[in-house]
């Protein structure tokens, strides 16, 4: 029997990506987009605009649709959900997620409300093909001995970094740290760090071992590899099959041609060595 699912359409590239795959895969696909989402025509079955700030109306147009499983995917700013203060449903939904106004919560209130309806919400992974790596060189060049140095070094402090709910992402030159990511995200870390330590240096972005990839995947992409070139980093380390590469064709394209080393890293939970940090 075929399932209905419900593509959760945030800004960006990706959705359409998603929706083919999920058709592949059989599913019957309705577009709720809440933002930007170029390429969706002919890769859904039907869209409909909606807002986080109207919540109400996607509940019930999920219901109408009659959809079985949902799939958040593309760039969603979670405190849209906020709307007006006194509205029941959003009400409900910040209760679901223990009151608290993080994103997390939010979205924790979002996911709790959909499975009361019935709706499973689906890990996005599966659904992007090889946007998600495997471990090893993911550019042309590998990283020199002193960049794999760098490297490990960066696994381990991003790791911690995640696992604390602060960031993602480290810059450091020579075993010294520039910049922790925090709330500006990604690509103002990386920004910041470049600024701070000159070229050649390392980025590394880990992920908390506990990451809720139903609703977020961290992802780097051309953005972050033109920040890179402009400020002359050496090198990108990603960890292997839990961090999203954007439009992959281009974004090594642009790590080649600034000649980054681009590789997809094992970051193991007891502190040893990552896997692949020098792979030729």
């Amino acid at each position: 029997m075929e399932r209905t699912l419900g593509l959760m359409c945030g800004a960006g590239v990706l959705p359409a990506r998603v929706a083919l795959e999920a058709r592949r895969r059989g599913f019957r696909v309705i577009a709720f987009t809440f933002g930007e989402t170029p390429g969706l025509d002919g890769a859904v079955d039907r869209v409909r605009s909606s807002r986080l700030s109207d919540i109400a109306a996607v509940l019930e147009g999920l219901q109408a649709e009659r959809v079985s499983a949902a799939l958040f995917c593309g760039t969603f700013w979670p405190r849209d959900l906020l709307g007006t203060h006194g509205d029941a449903v959003r009400d409900a939904i910040v209760a679901r997620g223990g009151g608290a106004l993080s994103d997390t919560a939010l979205f924790e209130g979002v996911l709790a409300t959909l499975a009361a309806l019935g709706i499973e919400i689906l890990d996005q992974r599966p659904f992007f093909g090889d946007w998600i790596t495997t471990a090893g060189r993911v550019g042309r060049r590998s990283p020199t001995d002193e960049e794999s140095a760098d490297i490990d070094h960066g696994v381990k402090t991003a790791r911690r970094l995640a696992v604390a709910g602060a960031g993602q992402t480290v810059v450091l030159r020579r075993g010294i740290i520039a910049a922790l990511e925090a709330s500006e995200g990604t690509t103002e870390a990386i920004r910041r760090g470049l600024s701070l330590v000159g070229p050649g240096a390392v980025v590394v972005k880990a992920v908390a071992p506990d990451n809720d990839y139903r609703f977020d995947v961290p992802s780097v992409g051309p953005e972050t590899l033109e920040v890179m070139r402009a400020g002359r980093a050496a090198a990108l380390a990603i960890e292997t099959g839990r961090i999203l590469v954007l439009e992959r064709e281009r974004t090594v394209e642009i790590a080649d041609r600034a000649r980054i080393a681009l590789v997809s890293v094992d970051v193991p939970d007891d502190g040893e060595r990552p896997l692949g940090a020098s792979t030729g």
